[in-house]
């Protein structure tokens, strides 16, 4: 919801306040499943929390709501006296519902109704009303709007620390339903750091008198880091005209972030809709872009909608390709890339945070490859930061942020930047699921300014942070990915597993003299041909003997020779049509950095090894990955034999004391 500088869990109110909302649960234990707690204490969660906030103009909105007749600016007008973009007529609140336990939904209902149409919209996500007449029929209703109507921290937390209740209680209800958390939110240490290396080289952009900035999160679940941009570019500049921009497929935290908006006074718009298949905000352009989309998404169910755009080429969001159907990451990235400024213009920047799969998947030629190829060759990577692992909620695995821009400064143009944080890190005094670990306020900072002084500091071997650090040219990461063919050579035999694989090969079956065929051959059995045209002068001469016509059948022709064929080193040089052939179980693959001439390459690795190799030239294609690991990759020798030997004795010396103890 709003940025902190304080991990969830590190303080005593949104805790607090958190626990008393989730003993809710223990009402609704019987009549309800874990995973079904969360339609009923996120909602109601929302309207005590719109409840307390509407408080001080409660009684000045229903009186000027009296006063009016129907009107089509009457909405503006009581948004004017409530003093926020949203209101609730109704003579109902939670005092009232409470005081009346006869006619409790009956009165919730009258109270949801009095509420904003913006405010109705996102409590409709939640299927309010169900859930109203089932508690009702359970005889909870009351208990449960007792409960939320006696929490008096709700009136008093701000929209900061109401985000973390919201979040520590979806990833509850996420833990519980077996969900992946993640594509919830994100901790909000990492929005820090990430917005801080977003926006934080962009100081001299955003300041200045009339900013206009346009910010999107394509995938914003509860809004995180749109607030969290919000609140780093209004710390710079507090008169800059900010709007928030964002899309969530999934409907409560769509709710959320929305409420968040409305409760903020946020200007812009979140939509509830599919990225891939459904893009939002039309023509609109942003200065800034974030996102954390869900760690290998699958696209399968939008496959058709995706496709179809993807033959537009670049008049399409996907014209650099599409990467496999299992994994979304770059299609969230293009649709990114396809929001930015024009470079002509005011141009943009962006961050995604993804696993290690973007950085290599994909052999040359591949979606994912091209894709790469394209980002690369535009120049719009600025840089990669490796994050430690076991940082967010639902994962322990390694990510990353990629961060991209259409503006660069001229001394990153051609440049991306590699910075290795994956040591930036400290314990939690309390796992959350997967999450064990969280980057401190100093660690940021210190991120975040060996980003904005990686090229000084990969120029200097004398710096503390230098191997932490490597800048690399955008064309450092392409290569020529050649074929490398070795002739076939083959001896030809006759022995019992030859005529085994001739009665049973398919393509033979269609040969009416096969079995004919293979007993005639029994004769041969032990028989060696070093080259085909005396196997073949033999095998014809035999068919002659048994008076069976050669077969000219291709399939069945190549099934026989497949058969007798054997791959030797010493056999003889196969050709078809004066072509030497390839071997395809020699076949091998080499990646040629792509600045380097591939012949001379070839000379030097290939050739004093394989002498009679040769690159298939017609299959060669060019490919581009980002072998981050390799690139840091430090060896650490192996210990000496002498010293394990050492400790294995002092081990056995100490497992003999510990028998001895117990045959005592």
């Amino acid at each position: 919801m709003t940025s902190s500088t304080q991990p969830i869990g590190s303080g005593p109110t949104h805790t607090r306040m958190a626990a008393e909302i989730w003993a809710v649960a223990d009402l609704l234990r019987g009549d309800y499943k874990r995973h079904e707690y969360g339609g009923v204490i996120l909602p109601f969660t929302l309207m005590r929390r719109l409840d307390a906030v509407m408080a001080p103009t409660r009684d000045a909105v229903r009186k000027r709501d009296a006063e009016l007749p129907e009107m089509n600016n009457k909405r503006i007008i009581l948004e004017k006296v409530a003093g926020r973009h949203f209101y609730n007529t109704s003579a109902q609140d939670f005092r009232t519902i409470v005081a009346d336990p006869s006619n409790v939904a009956k009165n919730l209902r009258d109270y949801v109704n009095g509420f904003h149409p913006a405010v109705r919209e996102i409590l409709a996500r939640f299927s309010l009303d169900e859930q109203i007449s089932r508690l009702a029929s359970s005889k909870l209703l009351y208990q449960v709007v007792g409960k939320f109507a006696a929490m008096k921290d709700l009136e008093h937390l701000s929209n900061h620390d109401m985000g973390y209740v919201f979040e520590h209680l979806i990833r509850k209800f996420a833990e519980d339903s077996n969900e992946t958390a993640g594509e919830h939110f994100t901790p909000r240490e990492v929005i820090r750091l990430m917005v801080s290396l977003l926006i934080g080289p962009d100081d001299e952009h955003v300041k200045g008198p009339g900013q206009v900035i346009n910010i999107l999160d394509p995938a914003c679940g509860t809004g995180g880091m749109l607030t969290a941009a919000d609140e780093y570019i209004k710390s710079i500049n507090p008169d800059a005209h900010i709007y928030l921009y964002g899309q969530e497929v999934n409907g409560e935290s769509w709710a959320i972030c929305q409420a968040d908006m409305l409760m903020s006074g946020n200007p812009g718009k979140v939509e509830f809709a599919n990225t891939f298949s459904e893009p939002a905000h039309g023509d609109v352009k942003f200065d800034y872009m974030l996102a954390n989309p869900p760690f290998g998404v699958e696209w399968k169910k939008v496959k058709d909608a995706i496709e179809s755009e993807a033959e537009l080429g670049h008049a399409g969001r996907f014209g650099a390709g599409l990467p496999r159907i299992n994994d979304g990451s770059f299609l969230f990235l293009q649709h990114m890339i396809s929001k930015m400024e024009p470079k002509e213009g005011k141009g943009s920047r962006l961050a995604i945070v993804f696993n290690g799969s973007p950085l290599f998947t994909g052999a040359a030629g591949s979606g994912e490859s091209r894709i790469r190829q394209w980002i690369l060759e535009n120049d719009l990577l600025e840089g990669i930061v490796a994050l430690p692992d076991q940082l967010f909620y639902n994962t322990g695995i390694s990510t990353y942020f990629w961060i991209l821009s259409n503006r660069k400064v001229e001394r990153l143009k051609k440049k991306v930047i590699l910075l290795d944080a994956r040591d930036q890190w400290q314990k939690m005094r309390k796992s959350l699921g997967d999450k064990r670990k969280e980057i401190s306020e100093a660690q940021i900072s210190h991120i975040t300014q060996v980003y904005a002084r990686a090229l000084e500091i990969a120029d200097n071997p004398d710096d503390p942070d230098h191997a932490r650090v490597k800048v690399f040219g955008t064309r450092d990461f392409g290569y020529h990915r050649i074929t490398v063919e070795r002739p076939l050579k083959q001896r030809f035999e006759i022995t019992e597993d030859t005529l085994l694989a001739l009665r049973h090969a398919k393509p033979l079956a269609k040969w009416v003299d096969r079995d004919v065929f293979v007993e005639a051959l029994r004769p041969l059995l032990g028989t060696v041909w070093w080259t085909r045209a005396a196997a073949g002068d033999e095998l014809r001469s035999t068919a002659r003997n048994a008076e069976i016509p050669w077969p000219t059948t291709a399939g069945i022709v190549k099934a026989l020779w497949g058969a007798i064929a054997v791959s030797d080193p010493e056999g003889e040089v196969q050709k078809a049509k004066g072509e030497v052939l390839p071997d395809p179980d020699l076949r091998d693959y080499e990646n040629v950095p792509l600045d380097e001439n591939i012949e001379e390459y070839f000379k030097r690795e290939v050739i004093p090894h394989v002498p009679d190799a040769w690159i298939d030239e017609d299959k060669t294609k060019v490919g581009y990955e980002i072998p981050f690991t390799r690139h840091f990759y430090v060896y650490t020798p192996t210990r000496p034999l002498a010293d394990i030997d050492s400790e294995l004795r002092a081990l056995e010396v100490q497992i003999q004391k510990l028998f001895g103890g117990v045959s005592r």
